[in-house]
């Protein structure tokens, strides 16, 4: 999957923090830190990226001028969703070489991880 990342020319840390973007909507630069585990100044540098490359946007919040949040542009959505594409067309080619009762395998195993993350707190 990271080889279909790459072909996106955008590095891991920044595609990860602009898939958080674009599929969990906008947040505040501490929001995004924190989703991505990773430390403000950090995040700062990966932000700073990702405008220079017109993906990320900031705004002031609605509800309180003084708070940024960022936000995907609709090129950094475009950018995140054909790397999704890749992902699903490079995994649907590897599932196509198992087995029916690999195939099984995978499908039950997939349950048993839906259901753990079900349960996390």
């Amino acid at each position: 999957m990271r080889r279909e990342d790459r072909a996106t020319g955008v590095p891991p840390a920044q595609l990860s923090a602009l898939s958080v973007l674009v599929f969990g909507g906008s947040r505040t630069l501490g929001e995004l830190a924190s989703a991505e585990q990773v430390r403000p100044p950090t995040m700062t540098r990966i932000v700073q990226a990702l405008e220079a490359e017109g993906l990320v946007r900031r705004e002031s919040d609605p509800r309180d001028g003084r708070v940024q949040r960022l936000s995907a542009t609709a090129k950094g959505r475009r950018v995140m969703q054909q790397a999704r594409k890749r992902r699903v067309t490079n995994l649907a080619t590897l599932l196509e070489r198992l087995s029916p009762a690999e195939i099984t395998r995978v499908q039950e195993s997939a349950k048993l991880v839906e259901q753990a993350l079900a349960q996390e707190p």
